[in-house]
């Protein structure tokens, strides 16, 4: 969950009991932050994890660091177990490689309790506090100078709380690609470049992200990256196992197929497909892309397909006041995109001597994609990607429209 952390306090700081009351207060008024893993709980991510071994061997920290790959590998989830581990003298690293730290030392009390001082983490939803009120009342949809200004450049310029391990203090930007930026100008990320290139001592900054390209080249250039891979089958299955017994609603047997085929080894994705139903709406629109595949066009095939991704970006908006409906809208589409193109995947796979048609569909998918980033209505695009998916020709998208 995202929070509004307490600032750390500089060294010299008012320590009358009226000042620790008011402090206290604070932190008990603010939400927590999520609770570290260790890394033995991070399931196929051995290469990435024996970079960190390494790093936190050597003792030699890198004070930038990016965390890049597709949604729902781990990487938030192992950026925490990092900055628990470089926050904590007592860290070690075992003959596997694996790091590991005394769990009863004060700084995993501090975490587990979620009130460690010196780590922040830093995500989108921080602008719901900012003292702007414009910046309050914005859609979702970016990480605002405001909040990188509020949350890590006044927190890096102060003393630390506590002794710290090989950091001192750790920052964790995640969603980093919704850094603000435009083509012309990236004020957001220029500010958080000024600290990358003269860092506090002891100052650890891990950008997580799902499109490194995204960043700045000056911002790549001065970080080490690591890459987070979807998990193969082995390690895949370990985790569902494991995730059988806490996710609600429980999974039905009959859609785990779909569900292992649509996450592509993503645990993230896997959960999120379940939640959003994503098995349902690969039954609802089987049978007209399976009268599609005979060049049948069904009519029905583009509303329905609008009328999906529709009723799924007003629950988002619903749950979520603040969340943008536009933003929503074009998050439900890609992932209605993305059942098409994997039913498209799965029959390559299982006729690849007939596979000219199903490449054909998936372009068709990618174009659409491309339309629907570039702001050509919803109903439209689905409604031609209809008629391409039944083997109509006609003109491009964005010329048709």
């Amino acid at each position: 969950m995202a929070k509004k952390p307490a600032k750390s306090r500089s060294k010299g700081a008012d320590d009358s009991p009226l000042a620790a009351a008011a402090a206290e207060a604070v932190r008990a008024a603010s939400p927590q932050h999520p609770i570290p893993v260790p890394f033995t709980a991070i399931l196929g991510q051995d290469r990435a994890i024996k970079v960190l071994g390494d790093a936190v061997r050597s003792e030699r920290v890198h004070h930038a660091w990016i965390f890049h790959g597709p949604a729902g590998l781990g990487k938030f989830t192992t950026a925490l177990a990092f900055a628990a581990t470089i926050l904590d003298p007592t860290a070690t690293v075992g003959k596997d490689g694996v790091p590991s730290v005394d769990d009863e030392s004060p700084v995993q009390r501090l975490l587990r309790a979620g009130t460690h001082p010196d780590l922040h983490i830093i995500t989108k939803e921080l602008a719901r506090y900012s003292e702007d009120a414009q910046v309050r009342e914005r859609k979702l949809l970016t990480i605002p100078k405001d909040v990188i200004d509020t949350h890590l450049l006044e927190p890096a310029a102060l003393a630390p709380a506590l002794p710290g391990g090989r950091a001192s203090k750790v920052f964790i930007i995640d969603e980093a690609e919704l850094l603000d930026r435009s083509p012309t100008n990236a004020p957001t990320q220029n500010a958080i470049l000024k600290t990358l290139e003269e860092p506090p001592a002891g100052t650890v900054i891990i950008l997580v992200t799902t499109n490194p390209d995204r960043l700045l080249t000056t911002i790549r250039s001065r970080s080490q990256q690591v890459a987070f891979v979807p998990l193969m089958e082995g390690p895949m299955r370990v985790w569902l196992d494991q995730a059988k017994k806490t996710i609600d609603p429980p999974i039905e047997e009959d859609d785990l197929g779909f569900l292992h085929s649509f996450a592509a080894g993503s645990p993230g994705e896997f959960l999120r497909a379940h939640a959003g139903g994503l098995a349902n709406w690969s039954r609802t629109l089987e049978p007209m892309l399976a009268a599609a595949d005979g060049g049948k066009y069904t009519v029905e095939l583009g509303p329905t397909m609008a009328k999906l991704v529709d009723d799924w970006a007003a629950a988002v908006v619903e749950k979520d006041k603040q969340a943008s409906k536009d933003a929503a809208n074009r998050t439900g589409a890609d992932l209605l995109f993305r059942v098409i193109s994997e039913r498209s995947r799965r029959q390559i796979r299982r006729t690849p001597t007939d596979a000219e048609r199903s490449i054909r569909v998936i372009e068709s998918v990618r174009e659409a994609e491309r339309a629907v980033d570039a702001g050509v209505n919803m109903n439209f695009a689905m409604e031609w990607l209809s008629s391409r998916v039944s083997g109509k020709p006609g003109a491009g998208l964005v010329a048709a429209n």
